[in-house]
């Protein structure tokens, strides 16, 4: 019998190590992810989690290491590019300008435009820039009262963080990273951006690593959760398998060192 071989992972981190003069933030730090999973990635303030997502988005050059989209080895210290290949960041500023209106925050940077048959001149094609955001704000399932030419400024938090999200996911390709999107939402917000973290993955098949400090949070989305202490994976855990208890003794170091990733 011919066995089918094992699908290449979407993402692979390969003993990432950064140092920082004589800090070392990473230290040889490895794992994977596949279509559709959800890897939640914790640990104590300066346990490495901003580093690593940061070398992941092409925002930092590591000193060792790599990492692979879809088999390819990525270039680092160039975002742009890292965006290019289909992997988008949301920040915990989320990145929105307020005084734009959804769309404008949407296609922000990558604006539709429409060329002038009279001269030389280009215009913003508002209209067909509003018709794709609200089109993707619809797929989600995401409830912003009003319509998409509102201001940003005149959202809540929870719905800001939606859009911020959204707009991620409708330039998204191959990968979603999300650094701390429920800090400072409240618990019926907080619930939503969890529901459309696990649609976007599960129904659309994008991988998304999530850096949190919300242990509860994070195991109610997370297939697998990889634990930082001091640059270094201290587990490599089954979201479904594990318990916030269990994860912050790894945090804190009161339970030693998983001896192997989860599998």
């Amino acid at each position: 019998m011919t066995v089918a071989p094992a699908p290449v992972p979407v993402l692979e981190v390969q003993n990432l190590i950064k140092r920082f003069g004589a800090i070392e933030a990473l230290k040889g730090v490895s794992f994977t992810l596949g279509r559709g999973e959800i890897l939640g990635l914790v640990g104590d303030n300066g346990a490495g989690k901003s580093t690593l997502l940061k070398i992941v988005s092409g925002a930092l050059e590591p000193t060792a290491g790599s990492v692979m989209l879809n088999g390819e080895h990525l270039e680092f210290g160039n975002p742009a590019q890292h965006r290019q290949a289909g992997i988008e960041t949301v920040y915990q500023d989320l990145g929105l300008v307020g005084n734009l209106d959804i769309a404008g925050n949407f296609f922000l940077g990558r604006e539709v435009r429409v060329r002038d048959h009279r001269g030389p001149f280009a215009f913003l094609n508002n209209r067909a820039m509003r018709l794709q955001a609200r089109d993707a704000i619809a797929r989600l399932h995401i409830t912003i009262p009003g319509s998409v030419a509102q201001k940003v400024n005149s959202l809540s938090g929870g719905q800001r963080q939606a859009v911020a999200i959204a707009r991620a996911a409708f330039w998204k390709r191959e990968l979603l990273l999300l650094d701390e999107p429920t800090a400072a939402l409240g618990v019926q917000a907080t619930a939503e951006v969890g529901h459309l973290i696990m649609q976007i993955a599960k129904e659309e098949g994008v991988p998304i690593i999530v850096v949190s400090h919300d242990i509860a949070e994070v195991l109610k989305v997370a297939d697998r959760v990889v634990v930082l202490r001091q640059g270094e994976t201290a587990a490599q855990l089954v979201g479904a398998e594990t318990s916030a208890s269990e994860v912050v003794g790894y945090i804190t170091g009161t339970i030693g060192p998983q001896a192997g990733p989860a599998g």
